[in-house]
C-alpha cells in the first residue's frame, strides 16, 4: 500500500537556469554589476554539493573520545565489591548487588560500607576507566561533596588528599584506572564527584569541553548524537527517565540533551538527534520543546525516529515489530511510529518548521524496504530520507580475503574495498537516488557513512583481521575516501547540497568489530594527518563548509579569522588573517567552478595578525573565493573582482 501522491511534475527544487547572457570578451567578461552581485550571493552555496558532518562516539569508559574534561561522566557503572578481603572467601570483582545498595537520584550510594544480605561482608563500590592509554598522563583532581573516603588504584597514584579533594598522578601502565568509594557517611553522603583532567580545575565550570576534542571537531558543521543518546537498545520511555546533567555517569542513560544543545550552540553546528523508540508522546513533545527553545534558531535540527529500525540486531526493531499493528505487514508496520514522532515535532515547531529537517532513515542495501517505508509516510510530513553511505566488501571480496588468510595485506583489503566503491556500494545508493529521491523530489542525505571494512562474520577473529586494521592508515585509504565522496556528489540533484554524517569521530582500530574512528586518539595525534589518519585528512580536504565551526580558542575567545578589503575590488585586494598560533598556512583563490586561480601563501606564518596583498589585475571580472587553511582549521570569504 502506498499513501497519497508522491510523483512530482517536474522539479520544483531545481535551481534557476544558468542562461545569464554572459558574453566573453577576451580576458574580460561583460556582465552588468547587478548580475555579478546576484551571482556573487549564490554561486558558492551551489558549488557545495556535499557537506560532511560527523557522528560522535557514545559515552564509554573504554573509548578514545573524551568530550568532557570531567572524565567521571564517562566512567563505568558502579561495581560493588567486598569492603575487606575475606580469607577463604570468593571475593568477586563484582558481587552483583548494586541494585540493593540505596542511592540518590543521581546514582550516588547513600551509605558505604553497606550491609547486603547474602554477601560475604559489607559492600563498597568502585568505578573504572578501561582505556587509560587514550587519556593524557598528568595530575588529575577529584572534587566531591559530602563526607567519605576515596582512593585510586592501578594507573593512578594518590599525590594529596583533603576533605572534598583528592589529587592523583595518572601514569599509563595497566591500561585501567579505578576510583574506589570506600566510605560514604549516611546523611551527608559523597556526591557530585568530578574527576578533572590536568590543568582544568579552574576552568571546567566555564568551559566543560576538552580543548583537544574541540580542536579536532572544529571542521564539522553538523553533529549527529545517535550514540551520545545511547539510541540503540534504549530503555527510555517517559520524560522523567531521560539523562540528567548531574547523573554521576553518562554511560548508563546517555549524554543529556542539554549538552547536545550547548556544543552545537558553541560551535554553530547543525544538530541531528534521534528519538528513543519507546518514548511516549509526552517524552517526544518535551524533547522537541527543549531543542526548540534551547538551540540557536539559525541552526538546523535533523530529527530522526530511533536508528536503523530495520536492523534486527537492535532491540528497537524487535520492539516495533512486537508492538506494531499485527494486521499490518513489516516494514509498513513501523511507519506509524515514525509518522507519530515527526508529527509531534512538527506541531511543536508550528510556525518555524523551516528549522527542522524531518528525516526518515532507510537501509541503503534494501530498496524494497526503503520504498515501503518512505512511500507510506504522509506526503509533505517530512523533509528528507537517509540511507547510510558505507562501502564494504562483497561476497567475492570476503571469499578472496578468506583464501589469503594471514597473508592478506592492507593493499588486498583496499583493492576489494575499491571494487565495492566502484560497484555494489555505489549501485545500492544510485538505486535509492533514482527510485526515491528523483521521482519523489526528496533530498537524499546520509545518517552515517565511510568505510565498513569488517570481518565475516561480524565480530569474529579472522586471519585477515590485521590487514583490515592496517588498511585504515594506509595512504590509499585517503584516495578511496576521496573517490567515495566524488561518488556521493554525483547523487545530489541540481540546486541541492547533500549531507554525509561520517561514522565516526574518534575510536581505536579493531579487527573484530570495526575501525570506525577517522581519528584513533584525541591526545597525541596531530597534523599532518595524511600518514596517521588518512580518513580524517580526506574529510578535511573535502569540506566545503569553510569556517563552519569554531576552534577551541574561539570557544574560549579568539581564533582563526580572515578579512578582505576593499570588497568588491578592482585589481588588488588586501587580505588580513589572524592565527591563534604559529604554523603552516595555505591561502588560495578559487573561481566560481571551484578551480584554483592562485596560491597566495604556502608556508609558515607567525601567530597574530598577518597581511598580504593580492594583485588580480590579469583576471576577468567575477566572484572569487579566498580560502585560508591553518592545520585542521579553515576560513573562507567571498569577494567580487570588478574590472
Amino acid at each position: 500500500m502506498v499513501r497519497g501522491s508522491w510523483l512530482k511534475n517536474g522539479s520544483g527544487f531545481r535551481a534557476p537556469g544558468s542562461g545569464l547572457g554572459v558574453r566573453s570578451q577576451g580576458m574580460k567578461t561583460a556582465v552588468p554589476l547587478l548580475v555579478l552581485l546576484s551571482i556573487f550571493g549564490t554561486v558558492f552555496a551551489g558549488d557545495c554539493r556535499l557537506r560532511i558532518g560527523t557522528n560522535l562516539a557514545g559515552p564509554a569508559d573504554w573509548g578514545s573520545e573524551w568530550p568532557f574534561v570531567d572524565i567521571m561522566k564517562y566512567s563505568r557503572a558502579w561495581i560493588p565489591y567486598n569492603s575487606v578481603w575475606m580469607e577463604n572467601g570468593e571475593n568477586p570483582w563484582d558481587t552483583g548487588v548494586l541494585d540493593r545498595i540505596p542511592a540518590d537520584q543521581n546514582g550516588y550510594p547513600l551509605e558505604l560500607p553497606f550491609t547486603v544480605a547474602g554477601t560475604e561482608t559489607t559492600q563498597v563500590v568502585r568505578t573504572v576507566w578501561a582505556n587509560t592509554f587514550s587519556l593524557p598522563e598528568g595530575l588529575y583532581t577529584v572534587l566531591y561533596e559530602g563526607e567519605g573516603t576515596l582512593d585510586v588504584e592501578f594507573d593512578g597514584s594518590v599525590i594529596s588528599r583533603e576533605p572534598g579533594r583528592l589529587q592523583f598522578q595518572l601514569t599509563r601502565r595497566d591500561r585501567i584506572l579505578s576510583l574506589n568509594l570506600l566510605e560514604s557517611r549516611k546523611g551527608n553522603h559523597v556526591r557530585n564527584i568530578r574527576v578533572l583532567m590536568p590543568g582544568t580545575e579552574n576552568t571546567y565550570l566555564e568551559n566543560p569541553w576538552c580543548a583537544e576534542w574541540l580542536e579536532k571537531l572544529e571542521p564539522f558543521r553538523a553533529l549527529r548524537f545517535m550514540d551520545w543518546g545511547l539510541t540503540n537498545n534504549s530503555t527510555l520511555k517517559q520524560w522523567e527517565d531521560r539523562p540528567r546533567i548531574d547523573d554521576y555517569t553518562y554511560t548508563l542513560r546517555g549524554v543529556p540533551y542539554e549538552w547536545m544543545i550547548d556544543i552545537c550552540n558553541r560551535k554553530k553546528a547543525d544538530c541531528w538527534v534521534c528519538v528513543p523508540h519507546q518514548a511516549d508522546d509526552g517524552f517526544i513533545r518535551n524533547m522537541a520543546e527543549l531543542f526548540r527553545d534551547g538551540l540557536d534558531p539559525s541552526l538546523k535540527i535533523h530529527v530522526e525516529y530511533s536508528n536503523e529500525i530495520w536492523n534486527w540486531m537492535f532491540d528497537q526493531t524487535h520492539w516495533l515489530f512486537e508492538n506494531g499493528d499485527p494486521g499490518v505487514e513489516w516494514p509498513e508496520r513501523i511507519v506509524p511510529f515514525i509518522q507519530n514522532s515527526l508529527d509531534i515535532w512538527t506541531d511543536v515547531f508550528s510556525g518555524q518548521t523551516e528549522r527542522l529537517v524531518r528525516t526518515v532513515g532507510v537501509q541503503g542495501a534494501w530498496q524494497d524496504v526503503s520504498n515501503r517505508v518512505v512511500f507510506n509516510m504522509r506526503p509533505g510530513s517530512f523533509d528528507a530520507f537517509a540511507p547510510a553511505a558505507y562501502f564494504g566488501f562483497s561476497d567475492s571480496a570476503y571469499a578472496a580475503l578468506s583464501a589469503l588468510g594471514a597473508s592478506a595485506t592492507a593493499e588486498d583489503v583496499l583493492h576489494w574495498a575499491r571494487r565495492s566503491v566502484e560497484g555494489q556500494s555505489a549501485a545500492w545508493l544510485r538505486s535509492q537516488y533514482e527510485t526515491i529521491s528523483v521521482p519523489a523530489g526528496l533530498p537524499m542525505i546520509y545518517y552515517e557513512g565511510g568505510q565498513h571494512l569488517t570481518p565475516d562474520p561480524f565480530g569474529s577473529d579472522q586471519p585477515y583481521n590485521q590487514a583490515l586494521m592496517d588498511a585504515q592508515v594506509h595512504p590509499e585509504m585517503y584516495d578511496l575516501y576521496t573517490q567515495w565522496f566524488d561518488t556521493l556528489r554525483g547523487l545530489v540533484s541540481d540546486g541541492r547540497t547533500g549531507l554525509l554524517m561520517n561514522f565516526s569521530f574518534i575510536g581505536e582500530r579493531d579487527g573484530k568489530y570495526g575501525s570506525w574512528g577517522v581519528l584513533e586518539r584525541q591526545f597525541g595525534q596531530s597534523a599532518p594527518y595524511r600518514d596517521t589518519a588518512p580518513k580524517y585528512q580526506a574529510i578535511l580536504d573535502a569540506l566545503c563548509d569553510p569556517g563552519s565551526g569554531v576552534s577551541a580558542e574561539k570557544v574560549a575567545g579568539s581564533g582563526l579569522s580572515l578579512s578582505l578589503n576593499p570588497n568588491p575590488f578592482n585589481a588588488s585586494v588586501r587580505i588580513r588573517f589572524h592565527l591563534p598560533q604559529r604554523g603552516k598556512v595555505t591561502l588560495k583563490a578559487f573561481d566560481v567552478r571551484g578551480g584554483q586561480i592562485a596560491v597566495l601563501i604556502d608556508g609558515e606564518r607567525a601567530a597574530g595578525e598577518n597581511v598580504t596583498d593580492w594583485d588580480a589585475s590579469g583576471l576577468p571580472s567575477g566572484p572569487v573565493l579566498i580560502r585560508l587553511k591553518a592545520g585542521t582549521r579553515a576560513e573562507a570569504k567571498k569577494c567580487l573582482l570588478i574590472r
